[in-house]
C-alpha cells in the first residue's frame, strides 16, 4: 500500500530547528521518513493517552506519527525528554 504524507506545523517547526543544529541528523530523520512511509505499521504502537500514536528513535529524536487511512501525519520530532509532554 502507498502511504501519503502530511507533516503537522509543530513537526515542521521541530524539522527547521534540527536542520539548523545538525544537518547530519536531519538526514538521517528524512531517511526515517521514507522507511515509514514504505510500511509504517511495523513501528511501535503508543499506550494510555497516546493511543493510536507511533513512535521511533533516531538518537536521541523521537518521532511520533499517526496513521489515518492511507495518510501517514507526523506530528512530533523533539528529544526523548521532551517528546511525550506535549
Amino acid at each position: 500500500m502507498t502511504y501519503n504524507c502530511r507533516f503537522s506545523p509543530e513537526f515542521e517547526k521541530d524539522l527547521q530547528k534540527i536542520k539548523k543544529k545538525d544537518k547530519v541528523l536531519f538526514e538521517r530523520i528524512c531517511k526515517k521518513i521514507e522507511e515509514i512511509l514504505e510500511s509504517p505499521e511495523g513501528y511501535k504502537p503508543l499506550r494510555y493517552k497516546l493511543k493510536g500514536l507511533r513512535r521511533v528513535h533516531i538518537g536521541s529524536i523521537v518521532i511520533i506519527f499517526q496513521i489515518t487511512g492511507d495518510v501517514v501525519e507526523f506530528l512530533v520530532a523533539e528529544h526523548h525528554d521532551r517528546a511525550y509532554k506535549r
